[in-house]
């Protein structure tokens, strides 16, 4: 190594000194502004709507270093880029701390957004602050309040009495979404049910449509997400049938996907707490169904769906009539049919339903088999295909038939005498939005004895929130504390001026989250919630970012408000979400972050000692976007000791910016610009891993050249050393900017631009060929790229290590696989 060599290698790169250089450089020239104006192709990189619960955790400085790499890479090809961040922050963390502090949820709100966005501004992320909101902002939520009745004006957006999901910890119900595994989503408590009046959201009425799109986004979103929306939205085809009840003027009408089965219904069942079960039952039996309900309620739906629970219920006195060979059976209630599914009532098959089969031979009920199981079937109730039996009635005959066959059979004989149709049902359920807590949008709507529900006036949006409440007044009492503060709920009817009262429920966040992306087109606007000109300019989002844990939740929500805008004439596209990549999550030993387990790790301890860019590069070059990181396998201090030799080459170059590469070391160039063209797919194709690894090459491979005679003067190791930098700008921004400047460059590189490729340096005047004799190589031969299979065998046997390996022993078969390998076998 030369003296000047050894000199710069001693050179330390101080990493607090280059973070604090550079961070109001950047503030005064905010280079990642988006100008709505600007000719050049239009880009929207979105990242999920994070929600502000403290500083940064190592789970932000992920997913925003990986979304980092897909912004700055669309700045650097020429794209003008919207790349904003706000804050989803209404909700019950809010809410929870204010009752423990005894304040305002604003207060524990707004101080975290403050620490978090000095926070991502020292992650260096390329978001265009001048675009930030908060969804808490009445600013905001006056256009959430907006969009509420704009649903309602569609007839999207209505209000009903039904069981409901209840929290019974966080005292406010959930939808369907929030509740897994029968417990909820947020607090783990286990959800019960309850009977309240709700607002609703008319997702259903998209829901062929939600499910049809998703063949349109299957090829650019993650196949668990796509298959995860599949299943919930839940598309089944069937059967709505009527059964008779004598006595009774309308039918009891049914949902089967298994038509074909109907001459094996032998009863039917109805969910205890459904309001039909009250309507049924006879006088006589009425004490036992109360009975029966009381223990019904203190079961989860998860447990009431358990296939291996004891079969319960009560016979509710009144029999109906199966419409296809006139038997009465008879109507009981029973726990394992939840109220929401279907009408509330099914018919039971039991041959054919391993439910219904234990809950006939417990109550002693007829079992008749109407698809034939395979030979030899020693089970109880058969599920799968097969021919049609005892399917016949003086009309009509099934006998014989495959299901699908004998489906269409028995839809058209049930159509054709009025007694049932052929039915598509959907497993997607209304959202259910109304929340009785404070800290959320309020509900504009007046509740009036005279005129009913009134809209809140536009003119008198926002709807705000009172500023008197806090600490104990937002204690969760089962209603929401809105409806205990007099001077805000006590209004005036804004259509007779009579005496009113606000609706004191607040909305679920996840309405605030279903537009937020609209928003940032124009997020100032004070005459309406967003420009559909800019919003048809920016939009859809070219690519979204963030956790596949919202793969039902948010972006159902989010994918319904849009269709219903669209229709609307307020969007002009359909899906708001071109394209997602979902990252995983940063672990620690194997499990998830926590303090109770002693693995937790502090994003603001690793970058106090190995700075923003070593953590960066680790976590994007620790594997695919989608895999887990765990922390105890990564090596910050080895990306950082890379970090400082690619810092070291800047200081080596000593060529002037702007020397003409074509004069250079056409070794080095062909590795840059090979270097530059496969980084640029790779980017593309989100392989943000590989595309790290390859630059690195680039930097063993401008250090060897400089080393072994190419000389710092040299033309191509400038180019070599500029394309390191734009190419690192993309993942460590602080390294990228010091070498830009140190290389003779004004501020900054990350609008530097992506590195002209020439074409005919990604073609290789020669290859190395591999010969081996007997498996193990013998020699190695530089050929043409194109040098054909005969010509390549030719040269490899003449070759005189091979011939003496060969030693005159005679050749059985040569493998040849141009331009690459020979092998001989003797």
């Amino acid at each position: 190594m030369s003296e000047q060599n050894a000199a710069e290698a001693r050179e330390t790169y101080d990493v607090a000194a280059v973070e604090a250089r550079w961070l109001p450089v950047w503030e005064e020239l905010q280079p990642f502004r988006a100008d709505d104006d600007s000719p050049r192709e239009k880009r929207y990189a979105l990242t999920m709507f994070p929600y502000p619960s403290g500083d940064l955790h190592m789970g932000h400085a992920e997913v925003f270093s990986l979304h980092d790499v897909v912004a700055r890479y669309w700045w650097q090809r020429g794209y003008e880029v919207l790349n904003p961040m706000g804050f989803d922050s209404f909700g019950l963390p809010a809410e929870n701390a204010a009752i423990r502090n005894d304040e305002h949820p604003a207060t524990y709100t707004y101080g975290n957004i403050q620490t978090s966005i000095e926070s991502c501004k020292h992650l260096a992320t390329s978001f265009d602050w001048s675009r930030t909101f908060n969804t808490s902002d009445p600013e905001y939520y006056r256009w959430t309040q907006w969009l509420f009745l704009k649903l309602r004006e569609q007839g999207l957006a209505y209000r009903k009495k039904s069981p409901v999901n209840w929290c019974p910890n966080d005292q406010t119900v959930l939808a369907n979404e929030q509740v897994v595994q029968g417990m909820c989503e947020r607090c783990g408590a286990e959800v019960t049910k309850r009977d309240l009046t709700q607002w609703y959201f008319r997702i259903t009425n998209y829901a062929q449509e939600l499910l049809d799109d998703l063949d349109v986004l299957a090829p650019t979103w993650p196949d668990r997400v796509v298959t995860a929306q599949r299943n919930w939205i839940g598309r089944s085809e069937g059967a709505h049938v009527d059964f008779a009840v004598p006595g009774r003027d309308e039918p009891l009408t049914v949902y089967t996907t298994r038509p074909d089965t109907l001459f094996g219904a032998t009863f039917m069942v109805v969910a205890a707490d459904a309001a039909l079960a009250q309507e049924l039952v006879t006088e006589e039996q009425a004490p036992a169904l109360a009975s029966y309900l009381e223990e019904v309620r203190k079961a989860s739906e998860i447990d009431r769906l358990a296939t291996d629970r004891p079969k319960t219920g009560v016979y509710l006195g009144v029999d109906a009539v199966n419409p296809v060979n006139g038997e009465a059976i008879p109507i009981w209630a029973a726990d394992y049919v939840l109220a929401d599914y279907g009408t509330g009532a099914i018919m039971a098959v039991p041959a054919q339903d391993q439910r219904d089969w234990d809950f006939a031979t417990r109550f002693d009920l007829p079992i008749v088999r109407t698809v034939q199981p395979p030979e030899g079937w020693e089970g109880e109730a058969y599920v799968g295909d097969g021919p049609a039996v005892n399917s016949a009635n003086d009309s009509v005959s099934l006998d014989g038939m495959g299901v699908d066959e004998a489906k269409r059979t028995i839809i058209a004989w049930l159509e054709e005498r009025g007694v049932g149709r052929g039915t598509v049902n959907f497993r997607l359920r209304d959202w259910l939005l109304s929340r009785q807590r404070f800290w959320g949008p309020p509900i504009p709507i007046v509740h009036c004895d005279t005129c009913g529900e009134v809209a809140v006036p536009e003119d008198q949006l926002p709807v705000r929130l009172p500023e008197d409440l806090k600490g104990a007044d937002l204690k969760p009492k089962g209603v929401s504390p809105l409806a205990a503060a007099e001077n805000w709920v006590n209004v005036e009817c804004p259509q007779c001026g009579g005496p009113a009262k606000r609706d004191s429920d607040t909305m679920d966040t996840f309405v605030d989250s279903s537009w937020y992306f609209l928003r940032y087109c124009s997020p100032h606007d004070d005459h309406q919630a967003f420009d559909t000109d800019l919003v048809n300019a920016w939009g859809p989002c070219d690519i979204y970012i963030g956790g596949v844990e919202h793969a039902v939740l948010h972006l159902m929500y989010a994918r319904f408000v849009t269709k219903a805008l669209a229709d609307m004439g307020l969007v002009g596209f359909r899906e708001p979400f071109a394209a997602q990549l979902n990252q995983g999550f940063v672990i620690n030993r194997g499990k998830k972050m926590s303090k109770s387990l002693g693995n937790g790790v502090s994003l603001g301890e690793q970058l106090r000692e190995y700075g923003v860019d070593a953590i960066r590069l680790t976590l994007v070059f620790a594997g695919p976007p989608e895999d887990d990181i765990d922390w105890a396998e990564m090596s910050p201090s080895g990306s950082l000791k890379f970090l400082q030799r690619a810092w070291r080459l800047s200081g080596d170059v000593t060529s002037a910016p702007g020397t003409d590469p074509t004069t250079g070391d056409v070794g080095l160039r062909r590795v840059t610009h090979k270097t530059v063209h496969e980084c640029g797919g790779l980017i593309e194709s989100h392989r943000f891993n590989v595309a790290v690894a390859r630059t690195m090459e680039l930097v063993n491979a401008t250090r060897k050249a400089i080393d072994s005679g190419c000389g710092p003067a040299d033309p191509a190791v400038r180019e070599a050393v500029e394309a390191v930098a734009v190419l690192l700008s993309l993942v460590t921004p602080y390294v990228a900017e010091e070498m830009w400047q140190r290389l003779g460059h004004e501020p900054t590189v990350a609008r530097a631009g992506w590195p002209v490729v020439d074409e005919a340096l990604l073609v290789e005047e020669s290859v190395t060929a591999v010969v081996q004799v007997q498996g193990k190589v013998r020699g190695r031969l530089e050929v043409s790229p194109d040098i054909s299979e005969s010509d390549l065998e030719a040269l490899a046997l003449a070759d005189a290590a091979v011939v003496r390996a060969i030693d005159g022993r005679p050749v059985r078969k040569v493998i040849t696989r141009a331009p690459k390998l020979v092998n001989v076998v003797v």
